[in-house]
């Protein structure tokens, strides 16, 4: 017979949109399958500091449709050290929590299995991220509604380099993965993408606008911030001395691409994937991330999921994707 009774579900690391529709999916499955649930502030700070609140049905009314998350994120430098986790341990058991949820990426998951194979307590993560860099799943929640944000934006901005015969080289977020970059560029008709897995450096850049078309006067690059050409701006001030004759501008996306409501995939992806955590830690799974593969949920070990998408599987399908349709 499973003795859980109380879990405790937090979000942790940087905030995606969908967050909130996981945590409202934990809660009131929580709830369906007769358990206490407990939000934690803050993430593993306020795990190790105790700050949990019981929550109820209404605690996670009309949240489905918000961006961020309820039960705030902040990262923990203390958490890191074996001290932390044994203070956020104790806390748990003070609490009576049987099980621990977590949401969040690369970071959340490296801690939480860490964790978890540290402690007696069952873990279940669920993959919140806009990067989509998390093997175990098709889709990352957040990650759809970012790419429509940037799809979104650089629309606008390409009215903008019609209208003046402008290249705009556009900096989306990516520090280690370039999927956001990669995916929205084929949406938006870019002439170039330049992403971390495909080291295509500047070099390769100034190679495609040399026998790129030359009648076409409006260009959009996207760069993702963690290719190692160094950022949109270096590559806006080779570029200027390299094609003089361009009319060149740099746009840095940041943080909108985290803001905004979740699109309809976030929300019943989120949905599906906190329900299947309760269900997933009722019937024995922990130290797993729910996921989803083919329609079908997945429970990933942690140490696999972290650290990310092969190189080799991203770069060659999908960059001469790119470079076809930019003919």
């Amino acid at each position: 017979m499973n003795k859980i009774k109380n879990i405790a579900v937090l979000t942790s690391g940087g905030d995606a949109p969908g967050m909130n529709a996981a945590i409202r999916a934990v809660v009131r499955a929580g709830i369906f399958y007769d358990l206490n649930v407990f939000g934690v502030y803050r993430g593993y700070e306020g795990l190790i500091n105790g700050d949990f609140l019981p929550m109820e049905r209404k605690s996670v009314a009309n949240i489905i449709q918000r961006g961020g998350t309820i039960l705030k994120t902040a990262r923990s430098d203390e958490f890191r050290t074996p001290e932390g986790r044994r203070k956020a341990y104790e806390q748990l058991k003070t609490h009576h929590i049987d099980a621990l949820v977590v949401i969040g990426g690369d970071g959340t998951f490296t801690g939480a299995n860490l964790f978890s194979s540290e402690f007696d307590i069952p873990v279940i993560g669920l993959p919140g991220t806009i990067d989509n860099d998390l093997a175990g799943t098709d889709f990352t929640i957040g990650y759809d509604t970012a790419i429509n944000t940037v799809v979104n934006a650089i629309d606008k901005i390409r009215d903008t380099a019609e209208s003046h015969d402008r290249l705009f080289i556009v900096e989306v977020m990516g520090r280690d993965s370039g999927l956001i970059a990669l995916r929205s560029g084929i949406g938006v008709g870019a002439e170039a993408i330049m992403i971390p897995e495909a080291n295509m450096g500047v070099q390769g850049l100034i190679n495609r606008l040399e026998y790129g078309r030359k009648d076409k006067a409006s260009k959009i690059i996207i760069v993702a911030e963690g290719d190692d050409a160094g950022g949109a701006f270096n590559v806006g001030e080779v570029l200027k001395d390299k094609f003089p004759n361009y009319d060149i501008r740099v746009s840095v996306l940041g943080h909108i691409q985290r803001g905004g409501k979740p699109s309809c995939m976030d929300r019943v992806l989120a949905s599906r994937f906190g329900v299947s955590a309760v269900e997933g830690l009722l019937n024995g799974e922990s130290g797993k991330m729910v996921g989803q593969i083919n329609k079908e949920i997945v429970y990933t070990p942690f140490d696999h999921a972290i650290k990310h998408i092969d190189a080799e599987e991203v770069s060659p399908v999908w960059l001469k994707l790119v470079e076809i349709l930019s003919l």
